[in-house]
């Protein structure tokens, strides 16, 4: 899937501080979940906070011929009128009488036609993404659907809906969580942006709380977030953490010509 916040640029990143054993892996803000993927941990708990994420990743572990049946409708069906017509079903009583199978087919077809893959909704839950114009968007992507769907039946994978708190309490020493939130503002006239609209400062500061309880216990934590003075204010003075400052590509505007290096920082301990 497309992702607002994608790891895919930071991915080599990430590997340099991949613990070389370790027990159950925990990922609380799952996204995308391309570093999952690519970590391929055989003993995993996964979890977002966006329902219809969520759903998507178990379908597509459940049930991945029903799910694509619904796409290649989708793919048949694409155009302006039909995206803004599914769009419309979070908000004329259609999203709550469609089966899962339905949800996270229109949560994935959305994810590949809208506006920069954004999934974003307003106050009222209600998805509030423009229509993207993409010559060729592969929305029945099968290969990818069916080696996910392996996966996730292979190995052994809990997916969760719930607040990244609570995902973690299990965590035991030489276990390995990699927070992944939503990131720090990198201007005043930023704000906390994605799915996840509540995630303040006080949410920054609870995750510290989290991290630090975590690395205590002897867990192997890692985070991402952006290169920004409050980092340093909230990790900069723990003991046995490490701060490495990073860049990447990001989209940062809404033309794929306006890309730019932006500072990021991966904390691990």
């Amino acid at each position: 899937m497309k992702w607002v916040g994608g790891k895919r640029q930071l991915l080599p990143e990430l590997a340099k501080h991949v613990p070389e054993h370790f027990g159950t892996y925990f990922e609380p803000f799952l996204g995308g979940g391309a570093f999952l993927l690519t970590l391929s941990a055989e003993n995993a708990v996964i979890n977002d906070f966006n329902p219809e994420l969520v759903i998507s990743w178990l379908m597509v572990r459940d049930k991945p011929e029903e799910l694509l049946k619904q796409l290649k409708q989708h793919q048949l069906n694409h155009s302006k009128e039909y995206y803004l017509h599914l769009r419309e079903a979070d908000r004329d009583g259609r999203l709550e009488k469609m089966t899962l199978v339905q949800r996270a087919a229109r949560f994935i077809y959305m994810n590949k036609t809208g506006f920069n893959g954004l999934w974003r909704v307003n106050k009222k839950g209600q998805n509030n993404v423009p229509f993207g114009s993409y010559n060729k968007p592969n929305i029945a992507d099968k290969d990818t659907i069916k080696t996910v769907s392996r996966y996730l039946n292979d190995a052994t994978i809990k997916i969760t809906n719930a607040d990244f708190e609570k995902v973690v309490l299990d965590a035991q020493t030489g276990d390995f969580v990699y927070f992944d939130p939503p990131y720090i503002p990198i201007s005043e006239t930023s704000s906390f942006t994605a799915y996840s609209s509540d995630f303040g400062y006080d949410q920054q500061v609870r995750l510290r709380d989290v991290f630090v309880r975590l690395h205590q216990k002897g867990v192997h934590v890692m985070l991402s977030n952006s290169d920004v003075p409050l980092i340093e204010e909230l990790y900069g003075h723990i003991e046995g953490i490490v701060i490495d400052h990073v860049s990447v590509t990001r989209m940062v505007g809404a033309k794929a010509s306006s890309r730019k290096k932006v500072g990021e920082v991966i904390v691990h301990g």
